[in-house]
Formats: C-alpha cells, structure tokens, sequence
C-alpha cells in the first residue's frame, strides 16, 4: 500500500439490472491511501434493490482483499493480519451492505465482480501500470432442472480477462470473484439430458488495444427432455471497460432457440421452460483492451 501514491481515488460502474427490471444499479468507490494505509468508502452506491443482487458486507470485503491481495507478493503469508490496514466503509441498506431481509443469491456470484471492477478502475488512476483493464465482468450463471426435481444442473463461463501493461489477457478463463472450473462435456453428456452442440472462443470479443482483451467463449447446449433454464448474467448491455486509451470488449449474449421461433435474444436474468430439442447459448463478454491499438497506414 505505500508504494501507491497517496491521494484520494473515484470510480463507478453499474450492475445492469437486478432481474426485476430495475436498474442500472450504479456502485461508486472513493480509495483513498495514506501512507501505508486505505481507506475504501463505498459512499454514493444505490440501495439494495428487489431482486438478488444485493451483496452481503462479508462478501463486498473479501472482494476488497481480493484486489488488494492481487498487488501483494505471490508468497505473502495468508492471514489477517495482512488486512488491518484495509478499512471498508458501506452503508447498510446500500447494494453493497445488505440489510438482512435483502435477497442475496447473486451478490457473492455477480455483484462481487462488479466491486472489483470499480476497484481496479479507482487503483488504475494510481498505478495504471500495475491493473488490468477490466475483465468478463459476470461469472455466466446457467441451471438446467427437471420441474419434478429428478435433476439439476448448474455451471459458470469463463471469459476474456483484462489486458495490462505486461501484455494481453487471458482468453475463456475464470475471472477474478470466481472459484469454478470447465465443466467437461462427456460428464455433462454422460449424466444429464443435455448435449453439447458448441463450445469454442469468441473470435473478435476481446476489446482492441497495445494489448488486447482475451476472448470470452461460445457454449450451446441442447436439451433432451422438458426441463427449465435459468441464466443469471451481467455485462449484456455494458460492455468491460477499457484502460490507458484500449478499447471495450464486447458485451456478452443469452440467445434461445425454439422450434417456430429460431434463435430469439434473451435478457441478463431470466427463467424459462425448455421442450426437448430447445437450444440456449450463451456468449461471453471479452475483457477490455489497454493502451491504444497501433495503427497501419498505406
């Protein structure tokens, strides 16, 4: 923390929607470092809203450290200790302090990986050479289930992660508040009504830059019985951002497919109820590209 600049830092981003139609959710962010010190004030940050968006101050604190753990050392001993100068400040009530009544489901899985990128977006104005442009930004939430509860089904997607200053980012890999791997096709096959139609990177999702963006990826699955879908997402109207001058990625895509009806674009959050041949795929957002792309002239 000493080795940031001392000075006071701002920066906002929004959750899209909460599932119920209300939205953008704006969260706000002023860092301010003092010596060895940081203060994280999570002032101006909407209130908690109907839907599960809302996030539990445990969850919004591990999502500081995560950040902050980032900068550390790889080999920094674990333990508390390494914390005490990290100081939270969130009013309860607010997205980013839920009041115990608040539906929480989706703040540990998609509003945690809004606060790191209004984290890293403060830090960059510091140390832009050390943070990544913004990344996937959603961990791609899907459930398949049998209504009669026979079978359930649920995945994450990876994405493109941020490029940086050391060079791009990673391509369809797990970003940031994240803790999932790649659900392999034959056990999906081989337990579960469903078939793998596609699975592939998102050629050209990854924002342009000095170094550009990774890809996000493509996975369509067929269902092979009736059953219900829920997708739980963000990034599908706002796009990752970029730093230094690089370029958004492009934002991610929900698409249904229906005999009579073809493929039909979906919302961030929605449930639905599949017939046997019903398709979904889901493609996601490539992270954003830092420092300006060079460009060739004739």
């Amino acid at each position: 923390i000493a080795r940031i600049p001392d000075g006071q830092y701002r920066f906002s981003d929004a959750l899209e929607d909460d599932g119920f139609g209300n939205g953008p959710l704006p969260i706000q962010v002023a860092v301010t470092i003092q010596g060895d010190e940081v203060e994280v004030d999570f002032s101006g940050t909407t209130r908690e809203s109907v839907g599960p968006v809302n996030c539990p101050l445990a969850v919004t604190a591990a999502a500081v450290y995560y950040v902050f753990r980032c900068l550390m050392p790889p080999h920094t001993p674990q333990t508390s200790a390494i914390f005490r100068p990290i100081t939270v400040h969130a009013e309860q009530g607010s997205l980013v302090h839920a009041s115990p009544h608040a539906a929480v489901a989706a703040g540990n899985v998609e509003t945690s990986q809004r606060i790191v990128d209004v984290l890293l977006g403060a830090l960059a104005q510091a140390i832009p050479e050390r943070i990544p442009a913004a990344a996937q930004g959603t961990m791609n939430n899907v459930v398949f289930g049998d209504p009669a509860g026979n079978w359930v089904y649920y995945e994450t997607l990876a994405g493109g992660m941020g490029g940086h200053a050391r060079g791009p980012g990673l391509s369809a890999v797990q970003c940031h508040m994240t803790n999932t791997r790649n659900s392999s096709i034959e056990i999906v096959e081989m337990h579960y009504p469903l078939r793998i139609e596609r699975y592939a990177i998102r050629q050209g999702s990854g924002g342009a830059g000095q170094q550009a963006g990774g890809e996000g990826l493509v996975r369509e699955w067929r269902v092979l019985a009736p059953c219900h879908v829920s997708v739980l997402s963000e990034r599908r109207a706002s796009a990752p951002y970029g730093l230094e001058g690089g370029e958004r990625g492009q934002a991610g895509r929900n698409l249904l497919w229906q005999q009579g009806k073809g493929w039909q674009p979906q919302a961030a959050k929605f449930t639905r109820a599949l017939q046997a041949g019903d398709r979904l795929r889901v493609e996601t957002p490539g992270g954003g590209g830092y420092g300006k792309a060079s460009r060739c002239t004739s």
